[in-house]
């Protein structure tokens, strides 16, 4: 053991070693602040809504021209707000939240609403993580304990597989450390469903936006099919060519218009993506294939992917 710089031999069992990394271990997590940043993002999702309403109004109170606006930022249209006013916060107020009672009282309401239920979920996953990380220090501090520097460092008990009895100490040790430290399996679940619940539903969003996306670049194809017809029909009626060549020109600008506009409005992700999307998909049967074999106690296999 470590004292003032100094080595001292002492006879410790397994269950004082676990302690002595038990306690290193809640001295760390003492100083660890997981909640804060929870409530940070639970308020930034509360003001959402207010700083939307607030760049909408300041948007129609605008009184610059068109041209000059379309070069500003969305920023920029807030001090339109209180341009030439002396009560400013009220004007501020008044444009994120309202101007009537009713509107100041809808508008409060949901955004404490929208706090709670924010706070709520991100405190779950807080306590998940901060279990977790505990669950990761344990595993640190045990891996120090046999490493004279790293036991010197983390202000651990060291000692050498050297022995049987040392030997026995070090797996009685680790058998404790992952046994007798339970975590909070109800909030580990209910974070785990409601993390699970987003996933699937942000997996949705992708999926119908790359749905949206492909039938609207559909209409390239459609574009093409029409002149395909404009250049039949050019060879079936000679005397409307030179119309029919008008409306082929415009076709093509139309084409590339679309292509143009399309750009920088492509939806991406996951779904989007084939080759990520098998990959993904082959990760995950693969994880869910080696859980199942362990469980079960033979080997699973899942079907099979083609990547094509």
């Amino acid at each position: 053991m470590w004292e003032r710089g100094w080595t001292l031999r002492a006879e410790l069992s397994a269950v004082d070693i676990s302690w002595c990394v038990v306690a290193r271990a809640e001295r760390a997590m003492a100083a660890h602040g997981a909640l804060w940043p929870a409530l940070l993002m639970a308020a930034l999702l509360a003001l959402v809504a207010p700083a939307t309403r607030l760049l909408q109004v300041a948007i129609e109170q605008d009184t610059r021209g068109e041209e000059e606006l379309q070069a500003l930022s969305l920023l920029s249209y807030i001090p339109s707000l209180f341009h030439n006013r002396a009560d400013w916060p009220r004007s501020l107020f008044s444009g994120a939240f309202g101007d009537t009672v009713w509107e100041v009282s809808t508008s409060m309401i949901s955004c404490v609403l929208r706090f709670s239920l924010s706070a709520l979920v991100f405190f779950l996953l807080a306590v998940a993580e901060r279990a977790l990380k505990q669950r990761f220090l344990y595993a640190k501090l045990f891996s120090h304990l046999t490493s004279a520097r790293r036991a010197r460092k983390s202000e651990l008990p060291h000692f050498r597989l050297n022995t049987v009895r040392n030997i026995k100490t070090w797996l009685s040790t680790r058998s404790y450390l992952r046994d007798s430290v339970t975590l909070e399996c109800g909030w580990l679940l209910e974070a785990m469903v409601w993390s699970c619940g987003l996933g699937i539903h942000l997996l949705r969003l992708l999926t119908l936006g790359s749905n949206v996306n492909r039938k609207y670049r559909g209409c390239l194809s459609a574009i093409l099919t029409e002149q395909i017809n404009l250049h039949l029909a050019m060879e079936q009626r000679p005397d409307s060519k030179e119309q029919l060549t008008v409306a082929n020109n415009v076709l093509k600008l139309a084409a590339d218009l679309l292509k143009e506009l399309d750009a920088p409005f492509k939806i991406s992700g996951i779904c989007a993506n084939h080759y990520l999307y098998t990959i993904i998909k082959v990760v995950i049967l693969s994880a869910l294939s080696g859980v199942l074999s362990e469980m079960l106690g033979f080997k699973l296999k899942l079907h099979k992917i083609k990547i094509k």
